[in-house]
C-alpha cells in the first residue's frame, strides 16, 4: 500500500493517512505529530502507522481556521472539546462566536495601530526623501 491509498477500517469509515492529510492541508508532518503532541488529534496506530479518522480530519481543518484567524492553541482545544452532536453542538457555537467576536475586536485594533504606522512610515519616507533631495542639490 502506498502512501496515497485510503485505509478502511471494520465500520467502513474513510481513514487517512498521516501523509495524506499533510499533502491535503498543506502542513508538515511535524505539524500534524505537534497537533497530536497537545492532544488536538488523536488518531488510532497500527504499528508505526497513525491512521485518521473523518473526525480528525475534520478537527484538523478547524485548528487550521483557528491558526490562520489567530486564536490561541488553547483556544481551539477549548472549542474542539465543546464538541457535542447530541446537543446540537449549542455550547460550542456559543463559545465559538465569543472567541471570535473577541478576536475580530483584536484584529480590528491591530489593522488600526498597522494603519496609524504605516502613515508615520509613509511621512518619514517623504521627510527623508525631501532631505536627501535638500541635501543632493548643494
Amino acid at each position: 500500500m502506498n502512501g496515497h491509498e485510503r485505509f478502511e477500517n471494520n465500520n467502513a469509515e474513510e481513514t487517512f493517512r498521516i501523509g495524506q492529510l499533510a499533502e491535503e492541508f498543506d502542513v508538515t508532518l511535524r505539524t500534524l505529530r505537534f497537533y497530536e503532541d497537545k492532544e488536538l488529534l488523536a488518531p488510532r496506530r497500527i504499528g508505526n502507522t497513525r491512521i485518521y479518522s473523518r473526525s480528525d480530519r475534520a478537527r484538523l481543518r478547524i485548528i487550521l481556521l483557528g491558526k490562520r484567524l489567530g486564536f490561541s492553541l488553547a483556544d481551539v482545544a477549548e472549542i474542539l472539546a465543546l464538541y457535542d452532536p447530541e446537543s446540537g453542538n449549542v455550547r460550542q457555537l456559543k463559545v465559538s462566536l465569543e472567541k471570535g467576536e473577541e478576536q475580530l475586536t483584536k484584529l480590528k485594533n491591530e489593522r488600526e495601530r498597522l494603519d496609524a504606522s504605516i502613515d508615520e512610515l509613509q511621512k518619514t519616507i517623504v521627510s527623508f526623501r525631501n532631505m536627501l533631495a535638500e541635501a543632493e542639490s548643494k
